[in-house]
C-alpha cells in the first residue's frame, strides 16, 4: 500500500512505503517541535505585521500552534511516518485544528529556511546549557583546588616522574581547559544566533516580508545576508561539534588520570560507592565506570564531527536532502557531551576522595627533585649545564646504591661538588621544591592561590 501524497499535484502517485520510511525524519526531528512552533509563531506574527495575512488569521494561527504544542506535551500528538517530518506534521495538525487558515502559515517560507531556523533555535539553547554545565564542572575543580593547595602530587612527563606539584595546580589545569571551552562556545553561539528565516528555498521571496522582525521576535542577533548561504550553511553545527569534541578531549584526559589514580598502584584517590560499580565475579573490585564511559564516549562525539564534515564537503549550493543527516549527529553530540559533563561533575563533587597522605608521601619516593639540585648549584655560580651533568651522574650512582638524593650524606654531596652545604636538604625537600616554583603560572603555592582567585573572579564576571 502506498503512502498518501504530501506534495503538490505535480505527482500522480505517492511514495512507495519503503521509500517513505527511508525518506522520513519524523522519528528524530520531532525533538525540534518546540522550536518549530516557536519559529512558526514568529513567522505568523510577521505575516500579519506586513499585511500579508489578517490580524484575525494571525490570532487563529497562534492559538492553533499553541494547541499543537500542548497536545504534544500531553502525549496526545504523536505523528508517524506519514507526516514525514516535524514541519509537515505540525502544519497538518494545525490545519486540522483551525481549518484552511492553517494553510496560510507556509506563505513566504520554505522548509529549507524553516529547518535552518529550527536547528539554530535548538542549538543555541543547548549551547547555553553546556556552558552552564562547564561552569558547574569548573566550580567543583576549583573547590578541590582550594582544599588542596598544599597537597603534593608527583608531576609527570612521558608518564614518568618529573617534578612534584601542588595538587591544586594540577586540577586548575583542567579548570583552565574548561574556561577555554566556555569561551569557545560563546563565540560559536554568536555565529549560531543568526536567522535564516525568510531566505525561502534558496532565493528569497516575492512577498514583502520583514526578516529583521522575525529575527528580533526569535532573539536572533541578525539575519543571513545571502539566501543561498542561509539555507545551506551548517558551519555553526560543525563548530559546535568541534567544540564538543574538545570538551570530550579534556574530560577524557582527566578520566584517564582518575582511572590511574584510583588503581592500587597509584592509590591517589578513593572512589565512593555512589559513583563506582563492582564486578560480577570478583567481589573485592570497585570499578571506575564513569571515567571509563566518558573516555569511551569521546570517540562517539569525534565520529559525529567527522560525519558532518564529510556530509558537507561535496554539497553544491543550496539545500540538499543530505542535510537531513545533520540532525542525529547534532542531537547525539549534544546529549553525549551534556551527559558526560553531568557525570564527571557528580564524580568530582560527590564520588571521590583524594588520599592526601598517600599523595604527600608519593613525592618522597623518587628523583623528581633532581632539577632542584642543578638549580641549587646554578644559584651558587656553577654553570647550569655543568650542574645538570653532575646531577645526572649523582642520580645514576644513587640508583646503583639504592639511595634517594635525600639519603646522601653531606660528605657525599661535597664529594660531588664543594659548593654543596647543609642547606641542600631544605632545598630538595618536596614542599620547598614546589613552593620555590613561584614564577607566573607556576606550581608555587602563592601562584596557585593567585590563579584560583583570578579564575573565580573571571568566572563570576563572565557569568
Amino acid at each position: 500500500m502506498t503512502q498518501p501524497k504530501t506534495w503538490s499535484d505535480r505527482f500522480e502517485t505517492a511514495l512507495h512505503p519503503a521509500i517513505a520510511r527511508f525518506n522520513a525524519s519524523i522519528g528524530f526531528d520531532i525533538a525540534l517541535i518546540e522550536y518549530d512552533i516557536q519559529g512558526s509563531m514568529a513567522h505568523a506574527q510577521m505575516l500579519g505585521q506586513t499585511g500579508i495575512i489578517s490580524a484575525a488569521d494571525v490570532q487563529t494561527l497562534q492559538q492553533g500552534l499553541g494547541q499543537v504544542l500542548e497536545e504534544y506535551q500531553a502525549g496526545q500528538f504523536t505523528p508517524g511516518i506519514d507526516a514525514e517530518d516535524v514541519h509537515f506534521a505540525v502544519e497538518r495538525r494545525l490545519t486540522e485544528i483551525v481549518g484552511d487558515v492553517g494553510k496560510k502559515l507556509h506563505t513566504a517560507r520554505s522548509r529549507n529556511d524553516q529547518v535552518g531556523t529550527d536547528i539554530r533555535l535548538y542549538l543555541r539553547a543547548q549551547i547555553q546549557t553546556v556552558r552552564a554545565q562547564l561552569r558547574q564542572f569548573q566550580t567543583v575543580l576549583v573547590n578541590h583546588a582550594e582544599a588542596h593547595v598544599e597537597t603534593l602530587i608527583p608531576g609527570y612527563t612521558h608518564l614518568q616522574r618529573a617534578q612534584p606539584l601542588s595538587l591544586a595546580h594540577h586540577l586548575m589545569a583542567y579548570a583552565q581547559m574548561a574556561e577555554r571551552d566556555w569561551q569557545r562556545l560563546g563565540e560559536i553561539y554568536n555565529r549560531t544566533n543568526v536567522s535564516p528565516l525568510g531566505a525561502g528555498a534558496l532565493a528569497g521571496t516575492t512577498f514583502p516580508i520583514d526578516r529583521q522582525f522575525t529575527a528580533q521576535e526569535l532573539g536572533f542577533g541578525g539575519i543571513y545576508a545571502n539566501s543561498l548561504d542561509a539555507v545551506s550553511d551548517r558551519d555553526f553545527a560543525i563548530e559546535f561539534l568541534c567544540a564538543a569534541s574538545l570538551i570530550m578531549v579534556h574530560l577524557s584526559r582527566l578520566s584517564e588520570e582518575l582511572i590511574l589514580w584510583g588503581s592500587k598502584e597509584f592509590s591517589f584517590i578513593r572512589l565512593k560507592d555512589n559513583c563506582s560499580t563492582g564486578s560480577s565475579i570478583m567481589p573485592q573490585k570497585k570499578n571506575p565506570d564513569i571515567p571509563e564511559l566518558v573516555r569511551g564516549k569521546t570517540g562517539r562525539v569525534f565520529g559525529h564531527l567527522q560525519a558532518l564534515l564529510t556530509l558537507m564537503k561535496g554539497l553544491p549550493l543550496a539545500y540538499n536532502k543530505d542535510l537531513q543527516e545533520d540532525k542525529e549527529a547534532i542531537f547525539d553530540g549534544v546529549q553525549t557531551v551534556q551527559a558526560c559533563l553531568e557525570a564527571m561533575t557528580i564524580l568530582l563533587g560527590e564520588g571521590l576522595e583524594f588520599q592526601t597522605d598517600r599523595l604527600n608521601s608519593a613525592v618522597d619516593e623518587d628523583f623528581s627533585n633532581a632539577t632542584d639540585v642543578a638549580d641549587y648549584l646554578a644559584a651558587k655560580g656553577v654553570p647550569f649545564r655543568e650542574a645538570y651533568n653532575l646531577v645526572g651522574k649523582v642520580v645514576k650512582t644513587s640508583l646503583a646504591a639504592g639511595k634517594l638524593l635525600k639519603d646522601l650524606t653531606l660528605e657525599e654531596w661535597q664529594a660531588i661538588h664543594p659548593k654543596f652545604e647543609t642547606d641542600i636538604y631544605a632545598a630538595i625537600a618536596p614542599r620547598q621544591v614546589v613552593a620555590a616554583r613561584n614564577s607566573a603560572g607556576g606550581t608555587g603555592f602563592e601562584q596557585v592561590r593567585a590563579a584560583i582567585a583570578a579564575l573565580k573572579q573571571q568566572m563570576e564576571n563572565a557569568s
